[in-house]
């Protein structure tokens, strides 16, 4: 009797063993299936964004050049006249440099700060190394010789403000702050001020897009879902027309049509409708009409999709229960597409932000969204810590978009 209880025991844990065994086995088989594409976005989209939240922080450029400078103006004050020991530190700094790119960063790097400090490092830095032998007082004479500008406190008030390598300076000024002499967080001045101007444009601009494309959208999506699926299909087609197309070539294609002797002006012109073209090109209204147009398939899809699950016999049912077409349309139709609404808003909304060919191209000036600046400071200025926190803003906003889209639908499912 004992062997045979002790059988019965046995015979399922070796069953319970075999089932974890096999569990394990399966979720590893999955994971592995999974691996390449978290290997993917890992390289693809982890790190970049990583490296761009570091780089908007980091402030090598002082720091690992001017490191004897740096220490020597620790105990400087910031206002009276530096100690004739940072004169020295900074000679010998500047003659360690190795490389002319390295001076190049350097100066760039504290011209942002102030204006005249690229040429001021340049100079100094061609004419070392001077003579061995020399005392701080006599090197402090010898720099003053070479370019009274290091007599001004301000090139020292910006040696010594990023001596850090880690500093909060560039996501401070993406948002129209400062740090003044003493480190203390301020507002910049009313004329320096236009980060936050620029950053309410691109919202601006993007929710105009967004609204127009759900307004043209709409219409044409639920005319989309009432059709046969050929007919549908072969539609569909040219909805999705502008996916096939490079956004450089369909900007300038709105070059060609809205210009002063475009298509459209002549058109109009011709039909008598103006009396001299109408300016559209090189305005807000030009980079609204071209977005629009690239945008449109990206707030269509999400609503077609939508659409087409909701049964058409609801709208039957209540016309037939005596709801008039239209309210029945408003009331029973419509908050079924809500969904699709949202989806699409948020996803033309998003790509809106981030634009940057499209107002570069047919915008004027006071056209031009965050994204341009950000190529500005890549491209041309080279500074990429600045380019990193203007980057840095866009990526939050665009997170605290979506989470206030994720706890609106949130709500919605609640409330149903």
């Amino acid at each position: 009797m004992a062997v045979t209880t002790m059988s019965m025991t046995v015979i399922p844990t070796d069953l319970a063993a075999q089932l974890r065994r096999s569990q394990r086995r399966k979720k590893a088989f999955a994971f592995s299936l999974t691996l390449p594409l978290l290997i993917f976005l890992l390289a693809t989209f982890i790190v970049p964004i990583g490296a761009l939240l570091v780089r908007a922080i980091e402030n090598p450029e002082v720091a690992s050049t001017l490191a004897k400078t740096v220490n020597a103006l620790d105990e400087w004050d910031r206002t009276s006249a530096p100690p004739d020991a940072a004169y020295a530190a900074l000679v010998s700094d500047l003659s360690a440099i190795s490389e002319q790119s390295d001076a190049g960063g350097l100066a760039r790097r504290l011209n942002s700060e102030i204006s005249g400090a690229r040429s001021l490092i340049m100079t100094t830095f061609r004419a070392l190394p001077f003579d061995t032998g020399m005392s701080p007082a006599q090197i402090k004479v010898r720099l003053l010789e070479l370019d009274p500008r290091w007599a001004e406190t301000g090139y020292w008030q910006a040696i010594a403000k990023n001596g850090s390598r880690w500093t909060p300076d560039y996501l401070l000024t993406s948002v129209d702050l400062k740090r003044d002499i003493q480190g203390n967080i301020i507002a910049v001045d009313a004329e320096s001020a236009a980060f936050f101007k620029i950053l309410m444009r691109t919202f601006s601009i993007s929710a105009v897009v967004t609204l127009c494309c759900l307004l043209l959208g709409y219409p044409l999506a639920y005319w989309l879902s009432t059709l046969t699926p050929r007919q549908a299909n072969i539609l569909m087609i040219l909805v999705l027309v502008p996916f096939w197309t490079s956004i450089l070539v369909r900007s300038a294609a709105w070059i060609v049509l809205l210009q002063s002797n475009g298509l459209v002006n002549r058109s109009l012109l011709e039909l008598g409708l103006i009396s001299e073209p109408l300016p559209l090109l090189f305005n807000r209204l030009g980079v609204i009409i071209a977005m629009v147009h690239i945008l449109l398939p990206f707030m269509i899809l999400p609503l077609y999709s939508v659409m087409k699950s909701v049964p058409p016999s609801y709208l039957r049912a209540a016309v037939s229960l005596g709801s008039s077409p239209l309210a029945a349309f408003f009331r029973v139709y419509m908050p079924q597409t809500y969904p699709g609404m949202g989806a699409g808003g948020l996803l033309v909304f998003i790509l809106s932000i981030g634009y940057y060919v499209t107002p570069a191209l047919l915008g004027g000036a006071d056209d031009q969204m965050l994204s341009y600046y950000i190529a500005q400071y890549t491209n041309v200025n080279v500074n990429w810590g600045m380019a990193c926190a203007l980057g840095a803003v866009l990526l939050s906003a665009t997170l605290v978009l979506y989470a206030v889209y994720r706890r609106v639908v949130k709500s919605e499912l609640n409330l149903g």
